[in-house]
């Protein structure tokens, strides 16, 4: 004869207590940073740090609410990861970085586009790095012109706005 439940226990969710754990500790960062903003006497009761102390707020509830999700077993079974589709984007961001300050944000941020569309299986990557340079162009177009903010310029903004490679 046989005490206890007949269902078999498991173990509290591992992944997620180290979600929640992050989530904490960013959490106490901002708590912590924003104590140490100098606020002028004006601006104690609503100022610049009520904002903070919201989301920070927000993320603490959501540390808490994960922990009692990850010992309840709240949380669906996981499927096995797809390390193909992680490494194209990750390549994406890697290769976007280093052509950033070179090739401009309209090339760079095509190739983003392009891996991150063939993490999806989408398209060629002769394909696809054209149609992401020119959306990103209208982009930076947008954000450079129109809004007069500084984004990395390269051979295809200066191509297009100048008339001229130089």
């Amino acid at each position: 004869m046989t005490t206890g439940s007949s269902s078999p226990q498991r173990r509290p969710d591992g992944a997620a207590l180290v979600i929640a754990a992050i989530l904490a500790g960013i959490a106490i960062v901002i708590f912590w940073q924003t104590s140490l903003m100098r606020v002028p006497p004006v601006q104690q009761r609503v100022g610049p740090t009520v904002f903070p102390y919201i989301v920070a707020s927000g993320l603490l509830l959501l540390a808490v609410g994960t922990v009692f999700s990850a010992f309840r077993n709240g949380f669906p079974e996981r499927s096995k990861d797809d390390y193909g589709p992680i490494f194209w984007v990750v390549g994406g961001l890697v290769g976007q970085i280093l052509l950033l300050s070179t090739a401009g944000f309209s090339i760079a941020t095509g190739v983003l586009f392009a891996c991150t569309a063939k993490a999806f299986g989408r398209g060629p990557l002769w394909q696809t790095i054209p149609i992401g340079a020119v959306f990103a162009f209208v982009v930076w177009f947008i954000f450079a012109k129109g809004l007069q903010l500084s984004l990395p310029v390269g051979v295809l903004e200066r191509l297009l706005t100048t008339g001229s490679f130089v």
